[in-house]
C-alpha cells in the first residue's frame, strides 16, 4: 500500500501531525470496518478509532489489528456518523479518513460536516469516492453499453433498472470538489486511485517485473494528472477547514 498515491499523500499528512501534536497521531476512520486503512496506518504508530456499522468488518478489523500486532493501537465502534460524538472528542482527530463512505450515506452534507467537525486545528479529512466515468468506462469497455449510457445519462451516477445499485451515488472530479466545499471545507488535493491499473488485464503482468514496476510509476505520476485522474477508479480529495476550526 506505501506505493500508492492515497496512501503517500496521508504518509505526509501524518508526518505534519507527529509535528504537531508531539505524539502519536489521533485517526478517526470512518467507515472503514474492516481495517484495509487503519491496520497500515496503526502499524506505522497511528492510533486509529474505526467507525463502522458492520459487526462482520469490526470482527475483521479486530483479527487484522492482532495479525499484525498492532491491537492497542486499533479502536473498533459499532455505529455510523452519527455515532461520532461518542466515539472521539470534537476536535480531536489528527486526520479524518471517510474512504468509500459518501457513497452510501444519506445526506453527503451532513456526512462531510461530520467528519470536519472531528479534525483537530490545523488538521485534514481525506474523502475517497466511486468515479462515475470510471464506472461507466469499464461497462463499455466488456461490452455492456446500454448500462454504460445509463450511468453516463443518470445525474447521480448510479443504476436504477433493471436492478437497483447499494451504490447511491457516484462522483466525478468537479462533483466532489463541489460538496466539499459546499460545507466550507478547503480542497488541497484532488487525485486518482487506479488510473490505469483496473484498465490492465492481469495476464499482460504475469511473469513481467518490469512491466509491474512501469506500471506503479506510471499510475503514482497519473495520480493528480488530468485527463487521466479523471477516470481513475476512486478520486481521492485531501480537504482542510479553514482556520482549522470545523466547518458549520
Amino acid at each position: 500500500m506505501k506505493s500508492d498515491a492515497v496512501y503517500r499523500v496521508l504518509e505526509t499528512e501524518l508526518i505534519d501531525a507527529r509535528r504537531r501534536r508531539g505524539g502519536v497521531p489521533e485517526v478517526l476512520d470512518i467507515g472503514g470496518g474492516s481495517g484495509v486503512w487503519a491496520v497500515p496506518l496503526a502499524v506505522s504508530g497511528c492510533s486509529v478509532t474505526v467507525v463502522d456499522p458492520s459487526p462482520d468488518a469490526l470482527a475483521t478489523l479486530r483479527r487484522r489489528a492482532g495479525e499484525a500486532g498492532v491491537s492497542e493501537r486499533v479502536a473498533a465502534v459499532q455505529g455510523d456518523t452519527d455515532a461520532l460524538r461518542g466515539a472521539v472528542p470534537e476536535g480531536g482527530a489528527d486526520l479524518v479518513l471517510g474512504h468509500g463512505l459518501l457513497e452510501y450515506v444519506d445526506d453527503v452534507s451532513e456526512s462531510l460536516r461530520a467528519l470536519a467537525t472531528a479534525v483537530s486545528p490545523g488538521a485534514a479529512v481525506s474523502v475517497l469516492a466511486a468515479n462515475r466515468y470510471a464506472a461507466v468506462l469499464a461497462r463499455a469497455l466488456t461490452g455492456r453499453v446500454p448500462e454504460a449510457l445509463r450511468l453516463f445519462n443518470d445525474p447521480n451516477g448510479r443504476l436504477d433498472h433493471p436492478v437497483s445499485e447499494t451504490v447511491r451515488r457516484r462522483f466525478d472530479t468537479d462533483s466532489l470538489r463541489d460538496v466539499l466545499v459546499s460545507v466550507g471545507l478547503e480542497v488541497e488535493l484532488m487525485q486518482g486511485q487506479s488510473v490505469i491499473s483496473d484498465l490492465v488485464p492481469g495476464s499482460l503482468l504475469e511473469g513481467s517485473h518490469s512491466n509491474g514496476d512501469a506500471l506503479r510509476e506510471l499510475e503514482m505520476a497519473a495520480a493528480a494528472q488530468p485527463p487521466l485522474r479523471d477516470i481513475a477508479t476512486r478520486l481521492h480529495a485531501l480537504a482542510r477547514v479553514p482556520g482549522g476550526h470545523a466547518a458549520q
